[in-house]
């Protein structure tokens, strides 16, 4: 409603929304998107460097080139943005001071300093647009008369207000509860999960793991509770984990969104159930992590660690970030005109690479190839340790009631460790602690990791004292 009072701002949001309802409907060809990223690059590199303190200095003459004389190419040579750009110059990031904005965000902090992610009018008009008109066909395709529970970690983080407003753009309702609150909790998130039917969930896989154990600790049913999909984010989820989720709550799961408190929406579900692109909003790099020069494509994708840059001119755009995630970008399908856009794989940050017995192992491997075949567990955690020179996995495994895996699965996750990995494997049951609920907060790795090969980790260290804090959920 703020942009009926803004007449540049409604504007805006209509030539916004139309653009990407045509690109939705394949209405872009390749000449026009390309056009669109190139014009817009130099628009976001004369924004920065007129406005940002950081970008000035370094991108100086550098960014104010005419824009006939910028290409891809050229562009590709402009220096990098780091996280520790952002940690060390904080405010200096800005393009735009905090009072220009609507609302402050900022990121965790858990590992290091939070750094600010203030967002203006346009970050978010651009941004919610694309994942009202991705999100809508996955909405559609569940119904109608929706109520949507929006789970998130902190009230200065985007995601209440960012699904809260999406939701509003396709006239759902949505009830906002933060279950890691003292306020809220568990318990209470549950019983309003309830008391107005809500129909699908926004949340972490982890979030939605807790809410199934209490659920079963209160003597309910999960699939009785009438959710009918979840969209997830914040953590990596592989199609084991969305199948395993799915099947625990009756309901179908979605790795819903791919972005980042300091880089915003990267990526989102479209109607295919699968993550794609916004090149709308968004230029992508894929680069080599240790030399960063760009990666060939191989077998019909390309893989590597991946580079953004804001293709809009909000509060903080970002130049050449690199995200330190490691990706894989398949061509989009076009098939009578639909799906656009590229699709995008995470596979887990390039820092929690794992190796196992000289293979260099990704996050996304690794709990592929393990949940996969741990079908109707509620929890799960790996522990790596060496033993007579060789790297040996133990996955813990939490059940309802503690249930063990059928024969057949625990072998053929034995045989599938040894072959991808030469790992020998045994499974255990138990109850797991809070420290697997941490991953959205700390890391992947963090959470699902204890590798006994080596110390703790700062991450490590800072996901066990949140653990305690958290008592199990």
């Amino acid at each position: 409603m703020f942009t009926i009072f803004d007449d540049r701002l409604d504007a805006l949001a209509r030539r916004t929304l139309d653009d990407h309802r045509r690109f939705d409907a394949g209405g872009w060809n390749p000449e026009e998107l390309a056009a669109h990223q190139l014009r817009a690059l130099g628009e976001t590199l004369r924004y920065v460097t007129e406005r940002s303190p950081f970008y000035r200095e370094l991108l100086g003459p550098l960014g104010g080139s005419a824009p006939e004389e910028l290409t891809f190419d050229s562009f590709a040579e402009l220096p990098f943005t780091t996280k520790d750009d952002l940690r060390g110059r904080l405010h200096d990031m800005l393009s735009r001071p905090v009072h220009e904005g609507w609302i402050f965000y900022e990121t965790t902090g858990t590992t290091g300093r939070a750094t600010p992610c203030p967002r203006d009018n346009v970050d978010s008009l651009v941004n919610n647009t694309a994942l009202s008109v991705c999100y809508d066909h996955v909405f559609r395709a569940h119904g109608g008369d929706h109520v949507i529970g929006v789970m998130g970690p902190n009230e200065l983080h985007s995601t209440g207000d960012t699904f809260g407003d999406v939701c509003r753009n396709l006239g759902h309702a949505h009830a906002k509860m933060w279950p890691h609150s003292p306020v809220v909790g568990f318990r209470r998130a549950l019983e309003v999960l309830q008391e107005i039917s809500v129909t699908g969930v926004f949340c972490t896989p982890n979030v939605a793991m807790s809410m199934a154990k209490e659920a079963v600790r209160a003597g309910l049913e999960p699939k009785d509770l009438g959710i009918r999909f979840f969209m997830f984010t914040g953590e990596l989820a592989t199609p084991g984990l969305l199948s395993n989720i799915g099947e625990l709550w009756g309901a179908t799961a979605y790795n819903c969104l791919y972005a980042s408190q300091e880089a915003s929406i990267l990526g989102a579900v479209h109607g295919d159930g699968r993550l794609r692109t916004v090149p709308l909003n968004v230029y992508y790099e894929l680069v080599d992590p240790g030399t960063g020069r760009p990666v060939p494509r191989r077998d019909g994708y390309r893989q590597g660690e991946l580079v953004v840059t804001h293709l809009y001119q909000g509060s903080k755009p970002l130049v050449r970030y690199r995200t330190g995630d490691l990706v894989r970008l398949y061509p989009a399908d076009t098939t009578e005109g639909r799906y656009p856009s590229e699709v995008l794989l995470p596979l887990g940050r390039v820092r929690d690479l794992i190796d196992l017995n000289g293979h260099e192992v990704t996050a996304y491997e690794l709990e592929s190839l393990i949940l996969s075949r741990l079908a109707g567990a509620m929890d799960y955690q790996l522990v790596i340790d060496r033993v007579d020179g060789t790297d040996t996995l133990t996955v813990e495994v939490e059940t309802r009631g503690g249930a063990t895996l059928p024969p057949g699965d625990a072998a053929d996750l034995v045989t599938a460790a040894r072959d991808a990995w030469d790992c020998p494997l045994e499974v255990t049951y138990g109850q797991l602690g809070g420290v697997t609920t941490t991953g959205a907060m700390v890391s992947w790795k963090a959470a699902r990791v204890h590798d006994r090969r080596q110390a703790p980790d700062a991450e490590r260290q800072a996901a066990l004292a949140m653990a305690g804090r958290r008592s199990g959920r």
